[in-house]
């Protein structure tokens, strides 16, 4: 018997052994979700902490949202081509290909910031473009398919809160830095030297991750997570499944989710001081942390249903969602009006500091719920990495149209918000039609493609024994 027919020998049909006894910490799937966070810590979430000072912490948001609008623009079609490259270099080097491209993005921001010279902010978008989507789709198929069954929410909740970590990290510095600086303007460019170091540092956290044939899960379940079909039938199948019911009615649900991103942050460059957007960068980050792990452990819970766990956990979100708007339309309405700049030293700042914690809160929630849902809808491991590339490519789609739209003066300050509005009433019919089917006609999902991953290496490995016989 070969060294890998012996290692995938099965104890019995339905539980096949691994060639491990206890599960090695550097194997483990907290583990990986650790190093899986570092990574999103130091691309996306160091992205995200200039983008939550407002308009990438400059003193206008608008050069900025356009140059977002191109970054996510291209990551639709990296996005709809990452399963092709997962084919090529596996999962693992697509991550760390993926990580690539957000210090440039960093750098243009700090050429401007200190000289003015707008060039790079423009190359770096393209190139943050390029590798984010990459990315993105990456750490959503490891997220998806790296943990067992019952620490889905938990591993879902964990990764995402180093993107929010570099949110707090970025508000912190900033804060330390600009905190008597009661106006507005754009924040000092040290900030930018210390996100640019960080940034460079994730392509050599992802060396850390572990291969899907290494990862050692406690349920003793193998993890596939790799695309063996030529590139015609990838990019065949990513229509299909694009154009697919299931898929296709929650393309709104992920457009008004996503959309709110640049609404928020514009939101906060254009109404507050310096210090103050930092303040909001940190505290809002602290909040996202803490809601999203809440929301993790309870998609989690064994007490209830997968049903009725899809089913709360829904219409939670888009109430919470819905309230925020209401509020965001009364409050930019006015503010389009009086064009305040609010320090946290002003009257009204709570009430208008409050509305933007809870918009990132929202954010948060609906973004940890998106990535539940889909984990419920594809069929196999295939299926995950391209689902996971979709989902990545309409949020990309829907990010290009709202930071694109946001670098209009009259959109950034109140039309985007009329529209995400409308957006979040377009989207709740047809994606209740799918969440109502996540535990009933779906089943689930995640359990069924990993049992019938079992099934498969079992006859595979029970054939082989039998031919060596």
């Amino acid at each position: 018997m070969t060294s890998t027919e012996k290692d995938v020998v099965p104890a019995d049909m339905d539980s096949p052994s691994s060639s491990y006894s206890v599960v090695k910490w550097y194997r483990s799937t907290f583990y990986n979700a650790l190093v899986l966070g570092i990574c999103n810590f130091l691309a996306p979430g160091i992205w995200g902490a200039m983008n939550s000072l407002g308009g990438g912490g400059e003193e206008e948001p608008y050069l900025v949202n356009a140059a977002n609008a191109l970054t996510f623009g291209l990551m639709v079609v990296s996005c709809f081509f990452s399963s092709v490259i997962v084919r090529f270099i596996g999962i693992k080097w697509t991550l760390i290909v993926g990580t690539m491209g957000f210090a440039p993005y960093a750098a243009g921001l700090y050429l401007n910031n200190r000289y003015s010279e707008e060039w790079l902010v423009i190359l770096g978008a393209a190139l943050c473009g390029i590798s984010a989507g990459i990315f993105w789709m990456a750490e959503a198929a490891i997220a998806l398919s790296y943990p067992e069954p019952y620490n889905q929410g938990r591993f879902l909740g964990f990764w995402l809160s180093f993107r929010v970590g570099g949110q707090i990290l970025g508000g912190a510095i900033s804060l330390g830095i600009n905190a008597k600086q009661s106006t507005s303007g754009s924040v000092s460019y040290t900030v930018y030297l210390i996100f640019i170091a960080l940034q460079a540092l994730a392509p050599f956290a992802g060396l850390l991750l572990s291969n899907p044939s290494q990862v050692q899960r406690k349920d003793r379940v193998r993890v596939q997570l790799q695309v063996t079909k030529n590139v015609g039938f990838e990019l065949k199948s990513m229509a299909k499944l694009w154009i697919n019911r299931k898929f296709l009615f929650i393309v709104p649900f992920i457009c008004q989710a996503v959309y709110s991103e640049a609404v928020m942050f514009s939101y906060e460059g254009l109404w507050f001081s310096v210090r103050a957007r930092a303040l909001g960068s940190l505290l809002s980050g602290v909040i996202a942390l803490v809601i999203g792990n809440i929301l993790g452990a309870f998609l989690d819970s064994k007490r209830i249903s997968l049903k009725l766990r899809s089913r709360y956990a829904f219409f939670f979100v888009v109430g919470w969602q819905g309230m925020c708007w209401i509020w965001g339309s009364v409050v930019t309405t006015e503010f389009n009006k009086t064009h305040p700049i609010y320090d946290w030293t002003d009257p009204g700042f709570g009430r208008a500091f409050t509305l933007f914690l809870f918009w990132v809160a929202g954010f948060q929630l609906n973004y940890m719920y998106l990535f539940f849902l889909v984990g419920n809808l594809a069929d196999d491991h295939e299926e995950v990495v391209r689902i996971a590339g979709l989902l990545r490519g309409t949020e990309s789609a829907a990010q290009c149209v709202s930071y694109g739209l946001s670098s209009v003066k009259i959109m950034a300050a109140v039309g985007s918000v009329y529209l995400n509005f409308g957006l979040w009433a377009i989207a709740v019919l047809p994606a209740w039609l799918i969440v109502k089917e996540v535990g009933e006609s779906f089943g689930d999902k995640k359990i069924a493609r990993e049992t019938r991953d079992v099934r498969v290496e079992s006859s595979e490995v029970f054939g082989d024994c039998s031919e060596i016989r």
